[in-house]
């Protein structure tokens, strides 16, 4: 099947994935050991840095690989406010508008996270960082050689005017990490301090030190939230080329970038051109990767991917494809009911939709045996929960008891195992007691509640492949008595849908990092995010005991103290299904044109081939590519 594909960057904004606003202590930092105060290259949640002081490169970096060439692909994961499938505007640092993905490139922040560790940070535009005691203060001494593609320095008053105007004007997944931001200031040109109100955690405080800089310059006679297509300049090694608005947009390795013989930019990006392309449809998309106008795709539709890889550049050696390893982050795709109408606010009526959709039937017929029954919000994870609670986990559970399902204290809420007819009675009869139990009656074929008013869900699409895989649940449902039905629509309309919460029922996929933070979690599940428009907060939920389950992730100082506390919240949650659980996949299925050169091995937390392969030309050559 199709999944949309949401991740925040690491590398070049930290972790967006993970925003939100919270409360709670913030435990003493300790950064590898580092008194206070002390400048130092890199810093990290719980003190482990790969990199020392004068690292050279990152591992996964290839330091011989050749410079040039060309790299055309469907992205299969974007950010922000970006589509996959058409774009209005080059502002990618807003809510309003479609940008093309990948603009994110552009921009750079103070610091920057690697691919090969969870969760540290590494200097960028700051050459270094000092911390504070307790932990609230952190100044950055810039680089004297750091450039936006203006040729203007980059200065501290960039910075504070980059915190200050994403703060209140940002797209809402960098906006709402600044919450706990009270002061930016220049203290001169090139040292700019950063102050936190003491209510942020360990992690979140990272996560806020890769904000994308521009140039206050270029916003004295604009709005910031300016649409249109003109690009606004940033520092990074890439600059907006060719396009067409909705179409393609190329991006061009920029000659004068400052950083290219940093540490942080030796072997990577090795590309002249990357070049996306959009497409509103996936069969165009598959059949412009057929003729080579596409030279790399990942497939997320299992039907594609096991009978329509077999044209002729495949069966001679032309195209490769394979199942890429994934990376060590939790795999989120679940299902969210909107609980912001209101028959979808019993858990009941959640875990009765749940058991109309028969995963074995399913995997069988529709998706050739290629996908798993995801058993949690967090699969492929060390968080995943399993059996009953530890004594660890009680201890943790038991003061919020009066707030969580009693199911939550014994054995770990599992998905149903049908008997892969389809129309499994045995699970239909259970889906419709639990209805009954939530307050919905039979009358004729119909469900309706205590006023008389029918039980109706519209399954809102953006890709009809959806429609294939999911048209029996929603049969499921109509012999249940509800008003099911499935409702298209085109990438723009969709997206809009979203950001209002304008929907009954949608499916998600999201890319969490390997060190979820309180505030990247609170996002999806906290209750301050329940009702701020472009937050991923889409089934409305709102549970004190879960809240104060994300402060507790907040306080972990130990890695092992979060991994604990995360434990729990998979528990919380899949026995609320607010979230429901879907399918995943155990890597990436991918199919490329044999014109490129890789690393025999990737990295732990990402993947980006844009940026970590190179052109061959001598395969490119042999494939007809050159």
């Amino acid at each position: 099947m199709t999944d949309s594909f949401i991740r925040l960057s690491r590398r070049h904004f930290g972790q967006l994935a993970l925003a939100a606003a919270a409360s709670a202590a913030l435990p003493r930092l300790s950064f590898a050991d580092n008194p206070s105060d002390t400048p130092l290259h890199g810093i990290s949640a719980f003190g482990d840095l790969k990199y020392p002081v004068g690292y050279t490169h990152f591992d996964y970096a290839s330091l011989d690989a050749p410079k040039g060439g060309r790299f055309t692909f469907t992205v299969p994961s974007w950010f922000f406010n970006q589509s996959p499938d058409t774009f209005d505007t080059f502002n990618t640092l807003v809510l309003q508008g479609n940008a093309p993905p990948r603009m994110e490139m552009l921009y750079e922040g103070l610091m920057l996270s690697t691919l090969d560790e969870p969760d540290a940070l590494y200097g960028l535009l700051a050459k270094s960082v000092a911390v504070s005691a307790d932990g609230n203060r952190f100044t950055f001494r810039l680089r004297p050689e750091a450039r936006f593609s203006t040729g203007a320095a980059v200065t501290a008053a960039d910075v504070v005017f980059s915190y200050e105007t994403l703060k209140t004007d940002g797209h809402p997944a960098m906006a709402i990490q600044l919450v706990e931001v009270t002061e930016v200031a220049a203290e001169d040109e090139r040292t700019v301090r950063i102050v936190f109100s003491g209510r942020q955690t360990v992690v979140s405080a990272l996560a806020a030190l890769s904000m994308p800089i521009v140039p206050a310059a270029f916003f004295a006679d604009r709005p910031f939230t300016q649409g249109g297509f003109e690009a606004i300049p940033g520092s990074g090694a890439w600059e907006v080329g060719r396009f067409v608005g909705g179409r393609f947009i190329e991006y061009e390795k920029r000659a004068d970038y400052w950083g290219r013989d940093m540490p942080f930019a030796k072997g990577l990006g090795h590309f002249q051109t990357i070049r996306v392309e959009c497409f509103r449809d996936r069969q165009a998309s598959l059949e412009a990767f057929k003729k080579g106008d596409v030279t790399y795709r990942e497939e997320f539709t299992t039907r594609a991917w096991a009978s329509e890889y077999n044209f002729p550049a495949i069966q001679d050696g032309r195209v490769k494809r394979d199942i890429l390893p994934g990376e060590k982050w939790p795999n989120f795709q679940c299902w969210a009911l909107n609980q912001r109408r209101a028959q979808f606010a019993d858990a009941r009526v959640r875990r009765a939709i749940n058991l109309c959709f028969d995963f074995e039937w399913t995997n069988a017929n529709l998706l050739f045996g290629l996908r798993q029954h995801s058993q949690s919000p967090f699969v492929l994870s060390d968080y995943v929960a399993t059996g009953a609670p530890s004594p660890e986990e009680l201890a943790i559970l038991e003061p919020l008891r009066a707030d969580l399902p009693a199911e939550v204290f014994g054995e770990v809420w599992t998905q149903p195992v049908t008997d892969a007819s389809g129309r499994d009675r045995r699970t239909l009869r259970e889906a419709s007691e639990l209805l009954t139990a939530a307050g919905w009656t039979r009358r004729g074929s119909s469900l309706i509640d205590a006023a008389g008013q029918p039980f109706r869900l519209e399954y809102l699409l953006n890709d009809p492949e959806q429609g294939r895989v999911y048209g029996k649940m929603v049969e499921n449902m109509k012999l249940l008595g509800i008003d099911a039905t499935m409702r298209v629509v085109d990438a723009a309309q969709y997206q809009d849908r979203l950001s209002r919460f304008d929907f009954d029922m949608i499916l998600c996929r999201f890319g969490f990092n390997g060190t979820p933070t309180r505030e990247g979690l609170s996002i999806f599940f906290g209750s301050q995010a329940r009702d701020r428009q472009g937050s991923y907060n889409y089934p409305g939920m709102a549970s004190p005991a879960v809240d104060k389950l994300l402060d507790r992730i907040g306080e972990a100082k130990s890695r092992d103290e979060l991994t604990l506390v995360m434990r729990v919240l998979d528990r919380v949650l899949r026995w609320r299904l607010d979230w429901i659980p879907n399918i995943h996949a155990e890597g990436h299925a991918s199919a490329w044109w044999d014109m490129f050169g890789m690393a025999p091995t990737m990295p732990d937390y990402g993947f980006p081939v844009e940026q970590l392969w190179w052109y061959d030309e001598s395969k490119a050559r042999a494939a007809g590519r050159a």
